[in-house]
Protein backbone atom coordinates (compact mmCIF):
# COMPACT_ATOMS: atom_id res chain seq x y z
CA UNK A 1 0.00 0.00 0.00
CA UNK A 2 0.94 3.63 -0.73
CA UNK A 3 1.55 5.91 2.43
CA UNK A 4 3.40 9.02 3.25
CA UNK A 5 3.27 12.46 6.13
CA UNK A 6 -0.14 13.47 6.73
CA UNK A 7 -1.04 16.57 4.02
CA UNK A 8 -1.53 18.67 6.84
CA UNK A 9 2.08 18.17 8.56
CA UNK A 10 4.68 20.19 7.71
CA UNK A 11 7.35 17.84 8.93
CA UNK A 12 8.00 14.34 7.99
CA UNK A 13 9.06 12.48 4.88
CA UNK A 14 8.33 14.04 1.18
CA UNK A 15 8.25 11.45 -0.56
CA UNK A 16 5.44 8.58 -0.84
CA UNK A 17 6.83 5.59 0.21
CA UNK A 18 5.02 1.35 -0.96
CA UNK A 19 4.94 -0.36 2.36
CA UNK A 20 4.99 -4.24 2.38
CA UNK A 21 2.04 -5.92 3.05
CA UNK A 22 3.70 -7.92 5.64
CA UNK A 23 6.11 -5.82 7.57
CA UNK A 24 8.85 -6.64 10.29
CA UNK A 25 8.98 -5.46 13.69
CA UNK A 26 12.30 -3.99 15.46
CA UNK A 27 12.90 -2.92 19.18
CA UNK A 28 9.60 -0.66 19.37
CA UNK A 29 7.80 0.85 22.62
CA UNK A 30 3.66 0.88 20.94
CA UNK A 31 1.69 4.48 21.33
CA UNK A 32 2.69 7.92 20.25
CA UNK A 33 4.87 9.57 22.21
CA UNK A 34 4.34 12.95 20.63
CA UNK A 35 8.08 13.48 19.59
CA UNK A 36 8.15 11.12 16.25
CA UNK A 37 7.26 11.28 12.48
CA UNK A 38 3.99 9.72 11.98
CA UNK A 39 3.22 7.71 8.63
CA UNK A 40 -0.40 7.82 7.19
CA UNK A 41 -1.62 5.73 4.50
CA UNK A 42 -2.58 7.62 1.32
CA UNK A 43 -5.58 7.57 -1.64
CA UNK A 44 -6.80 9.29 -4.18
CA UNK A 45 -8.54 13.02 -4.03
CA UNK A 46 -9.66 12.95 -7.81
CA UNK A 47 -13.26 13.73 -6.86
CA UNK A 48 -13.98 11.59 -9.23
CA UNK A 49 -13.46 13.95 -12.25
CA UNK A 50 -11.54 13.18 -15.26
CA UNK A 51 -9.34 11.61 -16.27
CA UNK A 52 -10.27 9.07 -13.40
CA UNK A 53 -13.93 8.87 -13.36
CA UNK A 54 -16.41 6.34 -13.70
CA UNK A 55 -18.03 5.32 -16.79
CA UNK A 56 -20.62 3.50 -18.17
CA UNK A 57 -19.87 0.49 -20.67
CA UNK A 58 -22.33 -1.61 -22.16
CA UNK A 59 -21.43 -5.58 -22.47
CA UNK A 60 -23.93 -7.76 -24.85
CA UNK A 61 -25.20 -11.06 -22.88
CA UNK A 62 -25.14 -12.89 -26.30
CA UNK A 63 -27.23 -16.14 -24.96
CA UNK A 64 -30.55 -14.45 -24.65
CA UNK A 65 -29.38 -10.53 -26.76
CA UNK A 66 -29.62 -8.82 -23.14
CA UNK A 67 -27.09 -6.03 -22.75
CA UNK A 68 -26.12 -5.78 -19.10
CA UNK A 69 -24.61 -1.69 -17.96
CA UNK A 70 -22.46 -1.43 -15.11
CA UNK A 71 -20.40 1.70 -13.79
CA UNK A 72 -16.64 2.04 -12.98
CA UNK A 73 -16.28 3.12 -9.70
CA UNK A 74 -14.66 6.59 -9.31
CA UNK A 75 -10.96 6.50 -7.47
CA UNK A 76 -11.80 9.32 -5.03
CA UNK A 77 -11.15 8.09 -1.40
CA UNK A 78 -10.26 4.77 -2.37
CA UNK A 79 -7.00 3.59 -0.63
CA UNK A 80 -3.58 3.90 -2.91
CA UNK A 81 -2.12 0.26 -3.98
CA UNK A 82 1.50 0.60 -4.89
CA UNK A 83 3.87 -1.95 -6.92
CA UNK A 84 7.83 -2.14 -7.04
CA UNK A 85 8.68 -3.16 -10.63
CA UNK A 86 12.08 -4.72 -12.08
CA UNK A 87 12.15 -5.09 -15.51
CA UNK A 88 14.78 -7.65 -16.25
CA UNK A 89 17.75 -6.47 -18.50
CA UNK A 90 17.05 -2.82 -18.57
CA UNK A 91 19.08 -0.75 -15.97
CA UNK A 92 17.65 2.32 -16.38
CA UNK A 93 14.18 3.88 -15.90
CA UNK A 94 12.92 7.79 -16.79
CA UNK A 95 9.48 8.95 -16.13
CA UNK A 96 8.76 11.85 -18.94
CA UNK A 97 6.19 14.22 -18.02
CA UNK A 98 3.64 15.84 -20.41
CA UNK A 99 4.27 12.54 -22.68
CA UNK A 100 2.07 9.35 -23.35
CA UNK A 101 4.85 7.62 -25.72
CA UNK A 102 8.84 7.39 -25.40
CA UNK A 103 11.41 9.01 -27.40
CA UNK A 104 14.49 8.13 -28.43
CA UNK A 105 16.82 5.20 -29.40
CA UNK A 106 15.81 1.59 -27.23
CA UNK A 107 13.52 3.66 -25.10
CA UNK A 108 10.53 0.94 -23.81
CA UNK A 109 7.06 2.68 -22.38
CA UNK A 110 5.92 0.35 -19.58
CA UNK A 111 2.95 2.07 -18.83
CA UNK A 112 1.42 5.76 -19.39
CA UNK A 113 -0.77 7.70 -17.42
CA UNK A 114 -1.50 10.78 -15.28
CA UNK A 115 0.72 12.99 -13.06
CA UNK A 116 -0.57 12.65 -9.35
CA UNK A 117 1.55 14.70 -6.16
CA UNK A 118 -0.25 16.65 -3.62
CA UNK A 119 -2.07 19.35 -3.85
CA UNK A 120 -0.80 23.05 -4.21
CA UNK A 121 -1.86 24.05 -1.01
CA UNK A 122 -0.67 21.18 0.90
CA UNK A 123 3.50 20.33 2.15
CA UNK A 124 5.15 18.91 -1.09
CA UNK A 125 5.98 15.43 -1.80
CA UNK A 126 6.70 13.61 -5.46
CA UNK A 127 5.43 14.14 -8.73
CA UNK A 128 3.88 10.21 -9.46
CA UNK A 129 2.95 8.97 -12.56
CA UNK A 130 -0.45 7.02 -12.30
CA UNK A 131 -1.30 4.28 -14.61
CA UNK A 132 -4.25 5.69 -17.02
CA UNK A 133 -6.08 2.62 -15.56
CA UNK A 134 -5.13 2.54 -11.58
CA UNK A 135 -5.89 0.04 -9.20
CA UNK A 136 -7.77 0.86 -6.22
CA UNK A 137 -7.34 -0.80 -2.60
CA UNK A 138 -9.63 -0.74 0.44
CA UNK A 139 -13.40 0.77 0.78
CA UNK A 140 -13.85 4.31 -0.23
CA UNK A 141 -13.66 6.44 3.43
CA UNK A 142 -12.75 9.35 3.71
CA UNK A 143 -9.65 9.83 6.08
CA UNK A 144 -7.17 12.23 4.44
CA UNK A 145 -3.21 10.42 5.42
CA UNK A 146 -1.30 11.37 2.28
CA UNK A 147 -3.15 12.27 -0.72
CA UNK A 148 -3.08 11.89 -4.38
CA UNK A 149 -4.14 14.61 -6.53
CA UNK A 150 -4.48 14.71 -10.54
CA UNK A 151 -1.97 17.42 -11.95
CA UNK A 152 -2.79 20.06 -14.19
CA UNK A 153 -0.52 22.58 -15.96
CA UNK A 154 -0.69 26.59 -15.04
CA UNK A 155 0.36 28.74 -17.89
CA UNK A 156 2.43 31.85 -17.00
CA UNK A 157 5.98 30.63 -16.49
CA UNK A 158 4.78 27.33 -17.60
CA UNK A 159 5.06 27.94 -21.68
CA UNK A 160 1.35 27.89 -22.74
CA UNK A 161 1.41 26.69 -26.00
CA UNK A 162 2.28 23.82 -26.44
CA UNK A 163 0.85 23.25 -22.42
CA UNK A 164 -2.93 24.04 -21.66
CA UNK A 165 -4.21 26.44 -18.76
CA UNK A 166 -5.89 23.56 -16.43
CA UNK A 167 -5.05 20.46 -18.65
CA UNK A 168 -4.61 17.40 -16.58
CA UNK A 169 -0.49 16.63 -17.45
CA UNK A 170 -0.10 12.90 -18.82
CA UNK A 171 3.11 10.95 -18.04
CA UNK A 172 4.80 7.40 -19.38
CA UNK A 173 7.23 5.42 -17.74
CA UNK A 174 10.02 4.52 -20.16
CA UNK A 175 13.33 1.92 -19.57
CA UNK A 176 16.17 1.00 -21.09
Amino acid sequence: MAAGAHYTHAGGGANYLCLPKDPEWGNHQDGFSGTNSYLYGAEYETYNQPPFVGTYICICVLEDSRFSRYKRSGLHDHDVPCAVCHVSGRSAHLMIPGRKTCKGDGWVAEYSGYLMAEYHGHPRTEWVCMDSEPEKGGTPVNQNGALFYTVEGRCGVLECPPYVDGREITCVVCTK
